[in-house]
């Protein structure tokens, strides 16, 4: 559509393995990213007000790019390279009373709510976890359609306790679908995400059963952080 490309599961599993095991793409060539990040969510109570806050720091407009039925939200996305973005997520008005977990409607400031990591094998590394003593929910099928009238389809998988989003969950987009990164608008890239902790040491251990590549700081506080950056400047994002 459009002359815009359509990512195949055969390309997107070779683009996928790249960042994983391959010679590192342009933007994910920093030790400061987790190498299967697909992407992390600004959460805000208003979504064109969370457009313009994103824009009015990165010269960057994202695009809508549609609701999610059943959760009470819709969203705008915006890409942050190969296979990664960032996705703005707020209440819609034009669907009953929100049933999203990230509580999105109650935010009175823009916060990272979540991040999404690659996964290939969702049932298979439930079984790992759960062997590991950690709770998930899933896999799990989830859908939206976009704004051009097609349908994007994936399956995801949660952890039962993610800390209110400090923690990941793990997705594996349709076979059908187009990843949200090939036609976002462009011209941004994440540097860095890292989590706070007031112990490192027991987060270390939990990232390892999680097999996350993620920085881990000491803090007072259980936090996720991220550093966005456009033409216009720098957008540091936080967890509530």
């Amino acid at each position: 559509m459009c002359g815009m490309r359509r990512v195949s599961r055969r390309a997107f599993n070779v683009a996928a393995t790249s960042i994983l095991v391959g010679p590192r793409l342009a933007w994910a060539a920093s030790d400061e990213v987790p190498r299967s990040l697909d992407h992390v969510i600004l959460g805000c109570s208003d979504l064109d007000a969370g457009i313009e806050y994103v824009y009015e720091r990165t010269g960057i407009r994202a695009a809508a790019g549609g609701a999610h039925p059943g959760a009470g939200t819709k969203n705008a996305l915006l890409s942050l390279g190969t296979l990664r973005y960032l996705e703005i997520i707020a209440p819609d008005p034009s669907q009953p009373a929100s049933t999203d977990p990230r509580h999105v409607a109650s935010l009175k400031n823009s916060a990272l709510v979540g991040w999404a990591l690659h996964r290939h094998d969702l049932k298979k590394f439930a079984s790992v976890l759960q062997s590991d003593g950690i709770e998930s929910v899933g896999p799990k099928a989830g859908s939206r359609v976009r704004p051009d009238g097609t349908t994007l389809s994936w399956a995801s998988l949660a952890l039962k306790n993610d800390n209110d989003g400090v923690l990941p969950f793990f997705i594996d987009w349709g076979s059908k679908s187009r990843h949200p990164s090939v036609d976002a608008p462009t011209g941004c890239r994440l540097t860095d995400l890292w989590i706070t902790a007031p112990d490192p040491a027991a987060l270390h251990a939990l990232a390892a059963k999680l097999q996350l590549d993620v920085q881990i700081r000491q803090s007072n506080e259980l936090r996720l952080a991220a550093t966005i950056v456009g033409p216009k400047g720098s957008l540091p994002l936080l967890s509530r």
